[in-house]
């Protein structure tokens, strides 16, 4: 609480100061930044240690960043989002330069909105609210219970509840969808985010696969699973016991499913290598990685979906790329092949509970059904903004969300 007193501190120093809001440059790297913007490389990146400086490497393209600026124009601050919850704090004290990595402290919103299907869910989604995002996690949630293609007509209803989390007044990171219903043909279908952070239809009946289908978002396929290749380097035919997915250096890994990190260092011509063990003895590897996401090392638990490192071109590889493996108890499989566990039905306790839980999101939805509220899209912030000029969230608020 002490560090976050501090910063408000800081910011509140900086009332009136403006800030600018900028998108990393592709291929720009955190020095590079520091020379163009007349920041001490000194002070700022080769004093720092290893795991700092290694922190500077996860700066992806596209993310939005803010510069607090004085009246004459000196940069007094920058925040620069690393990922969902770390970001990079520079700022000047004393006439000197700092940096330090910090929490990011959002606010999270529990939101609902309904629309009448036109074409398709995905598509009329985006168009009623502009978010790919909101599109992407409900065809993820819905993937094994509907048909996209043939089961939805023009005419049914969808509603979806979510929670979408806000960084300085604007929409950040991934919206966790919390519960949804979708109508098809007069029934209605209805999916909920249970305590376990598991979705379950209204049976309470696990709804989701074992593992992701591919631990990287928008790669494509560059080398399939074969029991012979033709080797880039080596020159030789050889087994690919995997999958390759090429993609831009820095691109984020996704853990394909639950499970705990049984090895995260060098392996040779795999290169930087993270292997994770799942139940019902599967593990998957990912190989030729740039970098591990900080605090991602052995023996750590991981969520399905939760970013665990960055796409590189470490060990044996011609290119920056993601190898990716799926083995059964040693025995390699084709990661193609959808892998899913014997549904989960809840019982007793855990089923009177879930039953509670859907009954409230069940009357949330009928409420707003019922009501027909209009969606109100996320305004449009400024490119400039100033810190603090509205009022800060309590402190208890900020500690939960940061």
């Amino acid at each position: 609480m002490l560090r976050f007193f501090i910063l408000f501190l800081l910011c509140a120093s900086l009332f009136g100061a403006e800030v600018e809001r900028y998108r990393w440059i592709n291929g720009e790297t955190y020095l590079v930044f520091l020379e163009k913007n007349n920041l001490p490389t000194k002070e700022l990146y080769y004093n720092l240690d290893t795991e700092d400086q290694r922190l500077t490497e996860e700066l992806l393209t596209g993310i939005n960043y803010q510069v607090a600026k004085s009246a004459k124009g000196e940069i007094e601050q920058i925040l620069l989002p690393l990922n969902d919850e770390l970001q990079i704090h520079i700022y000047k004290e004393e006439d000197k330069y700092k940096f330090e990595a910090i929490p990011i402290i959002a606010t999270t919103e529990t939101e609902t909105f309904s629309v009448i299907m036109q074409q398709s869910p995905i598509g009329d989604i985006v168009r009623e609210t502009g978010s790919k995002k909101l599109a992407q996690i409900f065809a993820t949630s819905f993937k094994n219970s509907l048909n996209f293609k043939t089961g939805i007509k023009p005419g049914d209803t969808l509603v979806m509840i979510y929670e979408q989390k806000y960084r300085l007044g604007k929409p950040f990171s991934i919206p966790s969808l919390k519960a949804a219903m979708v109508e098809v043909s007069g029934k209605k279908n209805f999916i909920y985010l249970n305590d376990d952070e598991k979705y379950y239809d209204e049976k309470g009946s696990q709804a989701e696969e074992f593992l992701l289908g591919r631990p990287i978002a928008g790669a494509r396929m560059t080398s399939p699973f074969t029991k012979k290749r033709f080797h880039p380097v080596l020159k030789k035919w050889k087994a690919h016991l995997g999958i390759d997915y090429g993609a831009r250096p820095g691109t984020p890994v996704f853990a394909a499913g639950d499970g705990f990190i049984n090895y995260a260092a060098n392996a040779g011509s795999y290169g930087n290598l993270i292997r994770i063990s799942h139940t019902d003895g599967f593990e998957t590897r990912y190989a030729h990685l740039k970098s591990f996401k900080n605090g991602v090392r052995k023996g750590k638990n991981v969520k399905k979906g939760e970013v665990i490192a960055y796409v590189g071109t470490t060990g044996r590889s011609t290119g920056p790329h993601l190898h990716f493996e799926l083995r059964k108890k040693g025995v390699a499989i084709n990661p193609l092949n959808v892998v899913q566990v014997a549904t989960v039905n809840l019982q007793g306790k855990q089923k009177a509970a879930f039953d509670r839980l859907a009954k409230n999101y069940n009357e949330k939805i009928e409420s707003h059904l019922n009501n027909k509220p209009e969606y109100q899209k996320p305004r449009k912030t400024r490119a400039k903004c100033y810190f603090y000029n509205e009022t800060p969230p309590p402190e208890e608020e900020e500690a939960e969300n940061s």
